[in-house]
């Protein structure tokens, strides 16, 4: 069944434009309520990132709760992957963020979480999806759901992700710039790091509701790399708003990005004897990656892009490690969900281990050159299934040999084909990708 609200993760979109509306999250509230509610006793953790609108919708979604019955844990401020620990471990009955992850602070959303600090199943939206469509009633009044706040939940989260290395690794001689994007990890990601032992320097720290994601974080590294060559830091550690997403830079400056440093510690995890199953990627993994790790044994799969996708093929073939070059990182031997701040420990403890620098670890795979042409295209179109299209695909794909790879793919978000190709040679791969992107535009247009 096709949803009609949530998508690949969750609901999100611009302030005060439906849904992203205070009744809206009213109505949901009381929706997910019905549904937990009907799971069985207990409470659901609620909890956001910095952006101003997260008031509002935090206590829209608080009185949709108790309308239905059901109490309410507020967390505050809290890291995605935070609030999918605390809800795992507070045995809740789902947890719920208010957060738009990288997006800017005039944009928000919602996921949610299982009570085993997982995605929510489908099964779980498809019935949040009846309720939001039925007319809202109220308990009576005795039954009415109650409010209270966690006073200690960053404090608890902290704990957790020192507690994802050996306490053995004291990281003391190590400077290190960490980036909090002004978002949910700012109280949060320069304690753990520097209790770790780390000489820790902050920015992006100074949230105001309306700066999350401005020029910082994950997305937006110029700052990070700044801060690194100024202070002569041996690394850098980029978050996103909601701390689910990591990008470093390594001493030179230079961006260490999600397919670098999964690699790093799949090696690791290979080197200890504790990788188990494939290294699960998506489509538009980089192919130095995947040749990289075919030399030390690894296979590599691709998942559809998201990394839900990438979560479920990680599940259906017992993998301990996946993800994405947009830094969503999943260690599932240490948490259950993409973890920006827990990823970063496992890249340092390798540093440790090793006693190289990030650049020294990075180097050990060689990025391909990577090209990506967008055509427009004014209604929905396959571009796998068109003849032509195949046809120029496949000459491409043998004059680039093993050294290469092809993929079209339409946006599942704006009406475009998306084109890429990359190869050894990023001049070839520039001449391959456009004059493939001319023969879609000529295909679609005929």
């Amino acid at each position: 069944m096709t949803k009609k609200y949530f998508g690949t993760d969750g609901i999100r979109g611009t302030v005060g434009e439906y849904p992203i509306t205070p009744d809206f999250f009213l109505k949901l509230g009381w929706a997910a309520g019905r549904v937990f509610a009907r799971e069985g006793q207990g409470f659901v953790l609620v909890g956001k990132d910095t952006r101003i609108s997260g008031y509002m919708f935090e206590s829209a979604l608080e009185a949709g709760l108790a309308a239905a019955g059901v109490n309410t844990r507020l967390l505050g401020p809290m890291p995605t992957p935070g609030i999918a620990y605390l809800t795992r471990t507070l045995r809740a009955q789902a947890g719920i963020v208010i957060s738009a992850s990288h997006n800017p602070y005039y944009d928000n959303g919602i996921k949610f979480f299982s009570t085993e600090g997982t995605k929510l199943p489908d099964e779980l939206e498809h019935k949040i999806e009846y309720y939001l469509d039925q007319s809202m009633t109220t308990v009576e009044s005795a039954q009415l759901g109650k409010a209270q706040r966690i006073s200690d939940a960053a404090g608890r989260y902290i704990e957790f992700c020192k507690a994802s290395i050996p306490a053995s690794i004291d990281f003391s001689g190590l400077r290190i710039v960490v980036d909090c994007a002004n978002g949910a990890t700012y109280h949060i990601a320069p304690h753990v790091f520097r209790e770790v032992g780390a000489e820790v320097i902050e920015i992006a720290t100074e949230p105001d509701g309306l700066n999350i994601n401005e020029k910082c974080g994950a997305t937006k590294t110029d700052l990070l790399k700044n801060a690194v060559i100024n202070y002569r830091a041996d690394l850098g550690i980029a978050l996103d708003g909601d701390g689910d997403r990591l990008i470093m830079v390594d001493d030179t400056g230079e961006e260490v990005d999600g397919d670098e440093l999964i690699f790093i510690i799949a090696k690791a995890r290979k080197v200890a004897g504790k990788l188990q199953g494939p290294v699960v990627g998506t489509q538009m993994t980089n192919l130095g990656m995947e040749h990289a790790l075919k030399k030390l044994k690894i296979d590599l799969l691709r998942a559809n892009v998201g990394d839900r996708y990438v979560m479920e093929l990680m599940q259906q073939h017992g993998s301990l490690l996946g993800g994405e070059g947009s830094g969503h990182i999943i260690c599932l031997d240490r948490t259950t969900t993409g973890d920006g701040v827990v990823a970063a420990l496992q890249v340092l403890a390798e540093v440790h281990r090793t006693g190289k620098s990030l650049y020294a670890l990075k180097s050990e795979m060689s990025k391909y050159p990577q090209v990506l042409v967008n055509v427009k295209v004014t209604q929905k179109v396959d571009p796998n299934s068109n003849e032509v299209i195949q046809k120029a695909v496949k000459v491409v794909e043998k004059e680039l040999g093993d050294s290469g790879r092809v993929l079209l793919r339409a946006s599942g978000t704006e009406p475009l084909i998306r084109v890429m190709i990359e190869g050894v040679n990023e001049d070839i791969v520039r001449k391959h990708a456009h004059e493939l992107a001319d023969v879609v535009k000529n295909a679609i247009t005929a």
